[in-house]
């Protein structure tokens, strides 16, 4: 299995409007994100797309989605290691 960190955090930083270093930590909802709600639909579509190039399928939708304590989508990092997990479930 290969790290796609880096891959996201690169599409996340192409998405956002900010120059500014994505890191683990960089907010994605919630207070001082860097994607507005277009724009996080946009990184979805696009990681859906990158699942299909590495041979599974990117589940973007949960009940905790856009929870600002729970979310995949509370940071850069908590995204790439659900977005890791999706991809090691997959191949399991």
């Amino acid at each position: 299995m290969n790290d796609l960190t880096p891959r996201i955090f690169a599409l996340i930083g192409s998405l956002s409007e900010f120059e500014a270093e994505v890191t683990a930590d960089t907010a994605l909802i919630g207070d001082g994100r860097i994607l507005d709600s277009i724009k996080l639909v946009e990184l979805c579509v696009e990681l859906e797309d990158l699942a299909g190039e590495n041979g599974f399928v990117f589940d973007w939708t949960s009940e905790t989605a856009m929870s600002r304590s729970r979310s995949m989508f509370r940071s850069a990092g908590a995204l790439a290691a659900e977005f890791s997990s999706q991809q090691a479930a997959a191949r399991a």
